[in-house]
């Protein structure tokens, strides 16, 4: 064994002849899950019902933490003894079923042990999410540790399951957990008609949230991110996997959905066609969405599909992504100098985060470990590891449901994502700039970057100034996306909302289009109702020192009359400060409406300036078209109505 110098815990040697690009293997997840494991077991209640980690309390409170602690690390320690068919050397099963039989005696009661009771979401949410990773835990070792309990312990755990069943989630991926609890119910042998109806209501909305291209929204509206995949895909396709196997049927009868083709696992495979390509060479996922501080969970649907077989990945590249995922995290301090995943994304990062988010929050990250449950003589282990799709060439594919446009270089490896329709906003919310959320409100993301933190200049932001105060951009209406050979474009409107003075002008609208070709972005935007003496602002990517590697820049091509940099002190999740270009059309009586620029963010070594990408630029007041040095194409944008083009050269 050897140990890493960034890591509290030991890993196995390398394996560059099986794993050539990360050296990680099988058993480099069952030592991490292990040294995961032991460190947060040092923060026990003496029973184990708890694992009060350290750390400042979320909004739910420290119970509910502690919770938090022992429901999502067990998580982690069922994959790792499912995994291996039920062989356990560090006897974590023996700590859990301890831990389940202590904290359902009283639940509810004020003591060291005892367990919140589960209630409606907005009275005591958050043990409803506990519930389904308590439940999954025990689906998944049943045979090792239900079957082994006391009837009474059995009785006192579906009582406190049922707590999900019984109440009312948050309208979004929180359905999936009374529909995993109930999944378990069943599969015991314990399943009734309140179990069949939050099955079938959970299924029933998540047709609803289907976008499609294996896209789901997370609840109504058009929220998409990392909960796809670990959530959203993870909780129907696995609950499948499990039923093939699985031992008593409910004593109900399915409704008549269950006799169709099921959709979960093509769906699966679907998204695994566009998101694999949000994983950057190095291991990095795209940092883009909610709860980020889970990390590596962003590789749970790569590995559910190496286990289920809903992937259209090689093994090789399989395993590549998920070693590279968890290398990149652990090799930046993620667990931290005890071993506790730590709040943030590399180490501590406070503004990544939610406000729900505790100490424990972060072990939902337990449910990359899902790969585990591919035995060591699987495909996806004992395959030659091959290269990630980000390396190797260019690649822009656009998702014309979700309106996201993914642009990856080959050159680098870098991954970017064009935001044109993922927006934080639910349908009965209005668009207060107050409540803006970095992580979507943006135009673009990537594997290399992070949004700069809200009291900074917003980072891939266009704004307009009205008497001082500048907008924020907070619904995102999709105009359209779509991609050719080596190029595509996505689209989208919305209207400026502003934090101080009037909330919205009348008549204000930004109309955007972005083009991705190579390491090129097209920025090209239509700024409608600008009132005199208002000013637009253009800003590009923000990077730091942290990575002297990495180079950005802004080109202006039309509209714009002056280009500057300015500072994010605050820095982001990868640099602790950091510095963004920008452009600024300075006030007019009568303002330009159209404005364009290119952008880019590259660590190739010495990158051709922007100045030199473009040959030629024609523009009117909706028209605007440009012609690319390296071949002679042209990519003509108009916005009456709007239409694309791209011409070979």
């Amino acid at each position: 064994m050897t140990s890493s110098p960034a890591l509290p815990f030991e890993l196995p040697t390398e394996d560059w002849g099986l794993s050539p690009h990360t050296g990680y293997t099988r058993a480099h997840w069952e030592a991490a899950a292990d040294g995961l494991l032991r460190a947060a077991w040092r923060w026990a209640t003496p029973g184990g019902a708890l694992l009060d980690l350290p750390g400042v309390p979320s909004r739910s409170g420290v119970r509910s933490d502690g919770l938090e602690g022992y429901a999502r690390t067990f998580l982690a320690a069922a994959f790792r003894v499912a995994g291996a068919e039920g062989k356990d050397p560090q006897r974590w099963l023996d700590r859990y079923a301890q831990g389940l039989a202590v904290g359902t005696r009283t639940p509810g009661r004020d003591d060291a042990e005892s367990w919140p009771l589960i209630l409606d979401h907005h009275v005591q949410g958050q043990p409803m999410v506990e519930s389904a990773s308590v439940a999954l835990g025990l689906r998944l070792t049943r045979p090792w540790l239900w079957d082994r309990l006391d009837a009474d312990v059995q009785d006192r755990a579906e009582e406190w399951l049922r707590g999900a069943v019984r109440h009312t989630p948050a309208p979004n991926n929180w359905y999936l957990f009374p529909f995993t609890v109930a999944g378990f119910l069943e599969s015991v042998g314990r399943g009734d008609a309140e179990t069949a109806r939050v099955r079938e209501r959970a299924l029933g909305l998540l047709e609803s949230w289907y976008r499609g291209q294996g896209w789901y929204t997370d609840g109504d509206g058009n929220a998409f991110d990392h909960y796809n995949g670990w959530a959203l895909h993870l909780y129907p396709a696995l609950d499948e996997h499990l039923a093939d196997g699985a031992a008593q049927p409910s004593p109900v009868a399915r409704p008549s959905r269950a006799a169709q083709p099921s959709p979960y696992g093509p769906r699966l495979r679907e998204h695994l066609e566009s998101f694999s390509l949000l994983f950057d060479a190095n291991g990095a996922p795209i940092h883009f969405g909610r709860s980020l501080t889970y990390r590596f969970a962003a590789s749970a649907a790569v590995g559910l599909g190496a286990v289920t077989g809903h992937t259209p990945l090689a093994p090789g590249t399989s395993r590549r992504l998920l070693n590279g995922s968890l290398r990149y995290f652990l090799a930046r301090g993620a667990a931290g100098r005890e071993g506790l995943l730590s709040l943030g994304w590399h180490g501590p990062h406070e503004a990544t985060l939610q406000r729900y988010s505790g100490p424990a929050s972060p072990y939902w990250a337990s449910k990359a470990f899902v790969c585990l449950l591919a035995p060591a003589d699987h495909e996806l282990w004992t395959a030659t590891e091959t290269e990630a799709p980000t390396e190797s060439r260019d690649r822009v594919l656009s998702l014309p449901d979700a309106g996201l446009l993914i642009q990856t270089t080959g050159a680098d490896g870098v991954a970017r994502l064009h935001n044109h329709g993922s927006s934080h906003v639910r349908p009965h919310e209005g668009e207060s700039a107050a409540a803006e959320d970095p992580h979507y409100s943006r135009q673009a993301y990537s594997t290399r970057t992070g949004p700069t933190a809200p009291a900074n200049e917003r980072d891939n932001h266009l704004s307009v100034e009205v008497s001082g105060a500048r907008s924020a951009r907070r619904r995102i209406h999709l105009l359209g996306a779509g991609h050719g050979d080596g190029w595509g474009w996505a689209a989208s409107w919305h209207s400026p909302v502003f934090s101080s003075g009037p909330p919205m002008v009348p008549g204000l609208r930004v109309e955007s289009v972005t083009v991705a070709r190579g390491r090129y972005e097209l920025r090209v935007h239509r700024v409608l109702g600008v009132p005199p003496n208002a000013r637009v602002l253009q800003t590009g990517w923000a990077v730091g020192p942290d990575d002297p590697a990495l180079h950005t820049a802004v080109h202006p091509l039309h509209g714009w009359t002056a280009q500057d940099t300015v500072r994010a002190p605050q820095g982001t999740a990868y640099a602790s400060w950091t510095e963004l270009p920008r452009l600024t059309a300075e006030p007019a009586e009568t303002p330009a409406p159209l404005y364009a620029a290119l952008t880019t963010l590259t660590a190739e070594p010495d990158p051709t300036p922007l100045r030199d990408a473009v040959t030629g630029v024609t523009a009117t007041a909706t028209t605007l078209e440009v012609r690319w040095s390296a071949d002679g194409a042209r990519t003509r944008i108009s916005f009456e109505p709007l239409e694309v083009v791209h011409e070979a050269g």
